[in-house]
């Protein structure tokens, strides 16, 4: 909880404001149950119409008091509230950022999201309601034993003997609490997870007629996070009768015990009614700080979750490995590397110059996509070394590494937004560049025929457009930026033949500085590069030209054979 509570330091001047305001109108509300049992007892006994008015005056210039500052302080508690949210949220969005495959894959995608939403939701609900209550409550508590101590010692004594109790059902029921919610928002980010998967894949579920099979499989998790909540919920829930409980066995005493005085002539009906009063007040008061230990037990466990997204060490640090001389631009040497602890690559080693083309080719999961998580490191490599010209990946900074390529993965994304924004993508392009790019990218065809072209707006993932309509945009977003490195993970599979072949024209002519690698399942796609790789099960089992992996590399054959 530190580290989030580190972000409040810079609105610690309004806080201040914040808490001297919420004194004064808690001030205000504590003098008007004085001033009426002074009314009851000193002025009414004089029969002055007059002064009954003058002090009924003070009595509404202190609830309009109370009213006022109360208000400007809760306004000025959510603004704190929004604020402090505001650059938490920011940074562990910016944190989530910087994290690398492997730690993206440790707190998983969904887990991520209940973060940066429930939970800092949690915690501007505990910032806000400290700042009010927190204030408050314990004022008028402290404030309302002060007042009556004056008023009716004998009254307050039994009145401050239920407290402990008090103390101890919090404290108790906190602690119990706590856990709990942590369970809760786990079983949460299984519940987004699901949903995830459920929104993403809608048309599949459709198209299989799997819609009673997901609904099953949601209903499950939907159970299991509201049994969680329910358990919560009952044990936070046990807080307030308890404490009224208490409270209503405390009035009956001061009721009983306060009528015996009045009829013993040993106190004033004023005094009872104004004690009643603060009595009411302070059961308040006691309300507002249960609520406070259960929305501070939530955002305990939601605090707990930000933190370990915030603290984690970046594991992809910059290392300080000296250059070598090489006349190749990307070089493979001896690169492993594993998930788990089953290997996924295996002594992978192979060489470009700049503006050769790479094709990677094998079965589904032979690790095609991780060479080029591991070339943009996403992730380290296990042993080995990956070099672009001549320096080890590792030793770039990320930014300045990740420049140098223009990507179109496999499963790559398109915004709501315009064709001209999703292929700028906040690079600085011009919409030349942008119309050049989408020439280049065969899709030009489709695009001057849409309703406002450039500026046509995208669906949610481009669902407005077919598949091979998105795939041609998604490789205009990769050759925009006329990068050092194309990467093209299997982007051209839902294109047709003859646009395929006039993509990759398009590609070795206007952009023959670059160096690609182009992961395909169609040897067509990549039959005409320079080199060719192909990866069986984690390793090499060819490399060379088309014609060289037709004589020597068994399982291009078999490719080749099934194919053309």
């Amino acid at each position: 909880m530190n580290k989030v509570l580190a972000y409040l330091k810079p609105y610690r001047g309004s806080m201040l404001y914040g808490l001297f305001i919420k004194i004064i109108g808690t001030l205000l509300d504590l003098g008007l149950p004085w001033v009426l049992a002074y009314i009851i007892d000193e002025v009414i006994p004089y029969k002055k119409i007059s002064y009954i008015l003058l002090w009924g005056l003070v009595m509404i210039l202190l609830s309009i008091g109370a009213r006022t500052f109360n208000i400007k302080a809760n306004r000025n508690a959510s603004k704190v509230a929004k604020d402090a949210v505001k650059t938490l949220r920011h940074d562990l969005y910016k944190k989530i950022q910087s994290l690398s495959g492997a730690q993206i894959d440790y707190f998983t995608i969904p887990s991520l999201e209940s973060r940066l939403t429930s939970d800092t939701y949690n915690i501007h609900s505990m910032i806000s309601m400290v700042q009010r209550l927190g204030v408050r409550s314990p004022i008028l508590l402290i404030g309302g034993i002060a007042i009556t101590s004056t008023l009716e010692p004998v009254l307050t004594l039994v009145l401050v003997g239920i407290f402990p109790f008090l103390v101890l059902v919090v404290f108790y029921i906190s602690k119990k609490g706590i856990p709990i919610y942590v369970q809760v928002q786990s079983s949460a980010d299984s519940l987004i997870r699901v949903v995830r998967e459920n929104i993403s894949g809608i048309r599949v579920i459709k198209a299989l007629s799997k819609t009673p099979y997901e609904k099953e499989r949601f209903k499950k998790v939907n159970r299991e996070v509201a049994n969680k909540e329910l358990k919560a919920g009952m044990t936070m829930a046990v807080t307030d009768p308890m404490m009224s409980l208490l409270l209503n066995l405390g009035l009956t005493l001061v009721v009983v015990i306060g009528a015996y005085r009045v009829n013993s002539g040993s106190t004033e009906p004023g005094k009872i009614v104004a004690f009643l009063s603060y009595f009411t007040l302070m059961l308040n008061a006691v309300i507002g700080i249960t609520r406070i230990f259960v929305i501070y037990s939530k955002a305990s466990a939601s605090a707990a979750r930000i933190e370990e997204v915030l603290v984690v060490e970046e594991d992809l640090k910059e290392m300080n490995i000296e250059p070598v001389q090489t006349e190749y631009h990307i070089e493979f040497q001896k690169v492993s590397f594993s998930y788990t602890k089953e290997p996924c690559i295996e002594n992978i080693s192979f060489a470009l110059k700049r503006g050769e083309s790479l094709g990677i080719i094998g079965s589904t999961g032979s690790g095609k996509t991780t060479l080029i998580n591991l070339l943009m490191r996403f992730y380290d490599v296990s042993h080995g070394s990956i070099l672009i010209n001549g320096r080890d990946v590792r030793s770039y900074p990320k930014q300045e590494l990740r420049k140098k390529f223009g990507v179109a993965f496999q499963n790559d994304v398109l915004f709501a937004d315009t064709i001209y924004e999703n292929i700028k993508l906040g690079r600085n392009l011009s919409r030349e560049q942008v119309q050049t790019a989408i020439t280049h990218a065969q899709a030009d065809s489709f695009v001057q025929e849409l309703e406002g072209k450039l500026d046509f707006k995208l669906a949610i993932k481009g669902s407005n457009l077919s598949g091979g309509q998105k795939q041609r945009l998604l490789i205009a977003r990769a050759l925009a930026g006329n990068p050092e490195i194309l990467i093209l993970d299997d982007s051209s599979s839902a294109l047709d033949y003859k646009t395929d072949s006039l993509l990759r024209k398009a590609i070795r002519e206007q952009y023959h500085d670059t160096t690609s690698v182009i992961i395909a399942q169609r040897i067509s796609s990549i039959m005409k590069l320079d080199h060719i790789l192909v990866i069986e099960e984690g390793k090499m089992a060819g490399y060379g030209t088309h014609e060289t992996l037709l004589e020597t590399c068994g399982v291009y054959q078999e490719i080749y054979h099934s194919q053309m």
